[in-house]
């Protein structure tokens, strides 16, 4: 079915970066919180990891982990979750 993962992608930004997608969100809000000067933004920003890791990477890597097993296990041990 569409949208499901065929493959665990390891090159690109996912030779950083396990989400570089969460990653990129993480950064923009950092950055509109800089450029505007709006603390509230910057306060955010590390909420938005929080919830983000709790309530998506977690289990996204759990339903990776039970799809492609060992390559994934081994890809996440050379990757960090973030950068």
């Amino acid at each position: 079915p569409f949208g499901e993962p065929a493959m665990v992608v390891q090159d690109g930004f996912y030779r950083f970066s396990r989400n570089p997608m969460y990653l990129g969100m993480l950064l923009v809000l950092v950055g509109i919180g800089v450029w505007l000067g709006n603390v509230l933004a910057l306060l955010l920003a590390p909420i938005f990891g929080v919830i983000m890791t709790r309530y998506y990477i977690v289990r996204e890597e759990q339903l990776l982990e039970t799809r492609f097993g060992e390559d994934y296990r081994a890809y996440r041990s050379q990757v960090r979750r973030w950068l």
